[in-house]
């Protein structure tokens, strides 16, 4: 009997073991093994996704969100200004200025510029050109050659010429703009600074180099302790005034001569060829002094005067007509350094004599000139910032000797 009840409990034991097996075991590994076999996919999953992505892929977002950004904000000082607050340039950081600077822009330019030098077939030249000038609104009713199938390559179509009365040269003031283009800033110069646009300055000294010129009658004694604009002011009585043009794309290219005046010196400086529009002057301090550059420096009746054709981006090709030694972007001349020549010592006694309005050189695409003039206290300007100007019209001149013709060309301006 015992034996019996004893096989019987051992059965059932045995029987409920069995399901408690099937109910704790199954049941609860298999959970288990499914919670392990997802944290493994989940874990090949986030390994695929880091294989996937490539610098240029981290590279592209980080820049298109910064981009993104950029805009942003651009749009936020946009409304500002439409509610008449002024709002302070955003000046770029000196990292944000070195990447920008490390972007090969003097090779780029020199490829364009050999690229520009290619001759188009006939049947190319009008679609690309008739392009270029819907693009930034070219008047080639002014050139003085209108067909576009003249104009065999890029660089010539770029360099073309005006009509004869295109462009009247003001008689009636001392000095014109020597280009066509936009007025960025002028005024005086204060405290050895120069302003690029409103708000946003650049060294006289660092722009102009170092005062080693022995070709200007400049005369100081040795223990003159007087700041660099102190050195260029000639005549007592005199102050500095500076102007600045920006050439766009679509502008005539040729500068000309903006008073009557002799050039004694030329300053080459090899450097950057970061964008001069108006945006990215706002942007980037002394941008004018990080890129590349000739001075042209000398005298007129009032005393110093200068002319600097500023490169930019894709206008590494600076020419001066009287200047044939002249080479910009160049490989062999390296950032940071500058060379001189002499038209006093290498010419005549008398340097290079140019008249106003005569042509003076010419750029590829678009850029900038600054203009940097003694002049005395009543030199006034007859133009405002952001004003577009075109070669010839007049910028200003002495309060005390206007003609009646002079004003009313001032009513006009």
């Amino acid at each position: 009997m015992a034996a019996s009840v004893l096989k019987v409990c051992v059965v059932r034991f045995g029987v409920a073991a069995g399901c408690r097996g099937r109910l704790f075991g199954e049941n609860l590994g298999q959970p288990c093994r499914r919670f392990s076999s997802g944290r493994r996919a989940l874990h090949a999953a986030s390994v695929g996704v880091v294989a996937r992505l490539r610098p240029l892929h981290v590279l592209l977002a980080t820049g298109s969100g910064y981009l993104g950004y950029s805009q942003y904000g651009r749009y936020k000082d946009r409304e500002l200004e439409r509610q008449g607050i002024e709002v302070p340039p955003r000046v770029a950081h000196e990292v944000q200025v070195a990447l920008y600077k490390s972007i090969p822009t003097r090779l780029l330019s020199r490829a364009w510029g050999r690229l520009n030098q290619v001759e188009l077939p006939t049947w190319l030249r009008k679609p690309v050109y008739s392009l270029y000038i819907w693009t930034f609104g070219v008047n080639m009713k002014e050139a003085a050659v209108e067909e576009l199938h003249h104009y065999r390559n890029l660089s010539e179509f770029f360099r073309r010429k005006l009509k004869p009365q295109a462009r009247p040269v003001c008689d009636s003031h001392c000095v014109i703009s020597p280009s066509d283009g936009k007025i960025l800033h002028f005024g005086r110069v204060k405290n050895c600074e120069v302003e690029q646009v409103k708000g946003v300055t650049y060294s006289l000294e660092t722009f102009l180099g170092p005062h080693t010129w022995t070709d200007l009658n400049i005369k100081k004694s040795e223990d003159d302790t007087g700041s660099f604009q102190d050195l260029l002011v000639t005549k007592e009585g005199n102050e500095l005034f500076h102007c600045v043009i920006y050439l766009a794309p679509g502008d005539y290219h040729c500068f000309h001569s903006p008073a009557d005046w002799r050039v004694a010196h030329r300053r080459h400086f090899p450097g950057s060829l970061m964008s001069v529009n108006p945006g990215v002057a706002r942007w980037i301090k002394e941008l004018f002094c990080h890129n590349e550059r000739v001075v042209l420096s000398g005298e007129w009746t009032h005393g110093f005067f200068s002319l600097t054709a500023v490169g930019a981006t894709n206008v590494g090709s600076i020419r001066i007509y009287f200047d044939r030694e002249l080479h910009t972007n160049s490989p062999r001349y390296s950032k940071g350094s500058f060379n001189d020549f002499s038209y006093i010592s290498n010419n005549n006694k008398d340097g290079v004599t140019m008249r106003k309005g005569e042509h003076l050189g010419e750029f590829n695409l678009g850029s900038t000139i600054v203009l940097l003039f003694e002049a005395p206290k009543d030199f006034t300007f007859n133009i405002s910032a952001g004003q577009k100007i075109r070669f010839g019209e007049a910028l200003g001149t002495m309060r005390g000797t206007v003609t009646d013709a002079e004003k009313d060309s001032e009513g006009n301006v």
